[in-house]
């Protein structure tokens, strides 16, 4: 009787007031309005779609909110294609994931799910008839899943999180979400510590199963294709040593510039690379008015021109991660602002890494301090002070960058787990 009422409020009060917002958002948001446009007719552009498929082969499902979700999907994709004839159909909620996403050539299908309503969602699955569905992370819609279980198609969160605080597990939303967990086949958590969190939605203790994070996966995938790229020509850098400004914002570089640049003036062979998280040409002209004449910049663009100058902005965006490779030590950005982007990155090829103090929506942050490989910045003083050590004794650097390259090489593997589970059940 209760998951009834439950369902009434959901499908009669919160989800109504849920659209509402979207179509109000709507009319201040490209990408919302682009999202809502692009919803329309959805089952009909799908039919259309799902004729050129090989009626044969088994299909999987898999959902993601966003491209940052999927880019935790795409490793087990991947493998899946090497292991298995299988249709791939790739979904999303946010425009931008779809629209970055939609020519991903290992999937067959890229769409949007729908807004969660029970017609919607039955239209879905009737028109794709997938085997799997897999949602990646924390993007899960109750009357999808509930749709799910009726239709009997096996069901799988993969990377899943549950903070020990999660809103989740109090009052009602806890037994509403008992019964959606409940109806989900296999819960694939990145950590022991949020596999005891879903276990306390009182749920099968064969359900729920500690893989990993993908997460390392696909950031150690990635790294050994970044190095083929050569953005800069052979033994540009050397006898220099790099530091490498990541995803950083406004906030971040009030702190951090004034310590590099006093450093730089003391260390002739340090070189500076600056990638904003948005790099327009406002917040680039910014950044070159602040750089000493003596020490120079120029912008990536134009390195045909190259001078000798030691501060390198980049102004293009989809590179960072090889930028790292050639780094010495790197900060992201992130930490003064809302939270900390993804520290992975650098520490994949050895980095120490610094960044602001918001860091606790990354778990991967919270163990590399936790390891002894990262340092927290908070003011201009401190940063000098951890730059300037990391800068100097070569012998510590390169140790803390030993730390983080274990600790990333030590927590790859999930994928292989997780497409076992998968493989399972096909």
């Amino acid at each position: 009787m209760m998951i009834k009422l439950l369902r009434f409020f959901y499908d009669y009060l919160l989800l109504p007031l849920f659209i509402a917002a979207i179509y109000v958002a709507s009319l201040f948001n490209n990408k919302i309005r682009r999202g809502i446009r692009d919803r329309k007719n959805l089952a009909e552009k799908l039919k259309s779609q799902v004729k050129k498929l090989d009626k044969s082969k088994k299909r999987i499902w898999f959902h993601s909110s966003s491209m940052g979700e999927f880019e935790q999907a795409k490793p087990v994709i991947e493998e899946l294609r090497r292991r298995e004839e299988v249709i791939i159909v790739v979904s999303f909620f946010s425009p931008s994931g779809y629209q970055n996403s939609i020519n991903y050539s290992f999937a067959d299908i890229v769409t949007y799910i729908p807004l969660d309503s029970r017609k919607k969602c039955k239209e879905f699955l009737d028109v794709l008839k997938i085997d799997v569905a897999v949602f990646m992370r924390y993007d899960i819609w109750p009357n999808m899943i509930f749709e799910l279980s009726d239709k009997k198609i096996p069901t799988l969160l993969v990377d899943a999180t549950m903070r020990y605080n999660s809103p989740r597990k109090y009052g009602v939303a806890k037994i509403f979400h008992h019964h959606i967990y409940k109806e989900i086949d296999k819960i694939l958590t990145v950590s022991d510590e949020d596999r005891n969190n879903f276990l306390q939605f009182n749920l099968d203790n064969n359900k729920v199963k500690t893989v990993g994070d993908t997460r390392y996966d696909r950031v150690y995938q990635k790294s050994l294709q970044a190095k083929e790229k050569k953005l800069f020509k052979e033994n540009f850098f050397d006898g220099k040593k790099v530091v490498v400004l990541g995803s950083a914002w406004e906030s971040d570089e009030e702190v951090v510039l004034p310590a590099l640049f006093k450093l730089m003036s003391k260390h002739e062979n340090l070189i500076l690379i600056i990638a904003p998280h948005e790099p327009t040409i406002n917040h680039l002209e910014k950044l070159e008015h602040q750089v000493d004449k003596a020490i120079g910049s120029i912008r990536f663009s134009h390195m045909n021109i190259y001078n000798n100058q030691r501060v390198i902005l980049i102004d293009s965006i989809g590179i960072l991660l090889s930028l790292y490779y050639y780094a010495d030590l790197a900060f992201v950005g992130g930490g003064f602002k809302q939270n900390v982007h993804n520290v992975l990155e650098p520490s994949v090829y050895g980095l120490p890494v610094l960044f602001g103090p918001k860091i606790y929506n990354s778990q991967e942050a919270l163990s590399l301090i936790e390891e002894g490989s990262a340092r927290v910045v908070h003011n201009k003083k401190e940063a000098y002070r951890i730059l300037s050590k990391l800068i100097s004794d070569d012998n510590y650097r390169e140790k803390l960058g030993q730390i983080a390259s274990d600790y990333v090489k030590r927590n790859i593997g999930a994928t292989g787990k997780i497409t076992d589970e998968i493989v399972s059940i096909l």
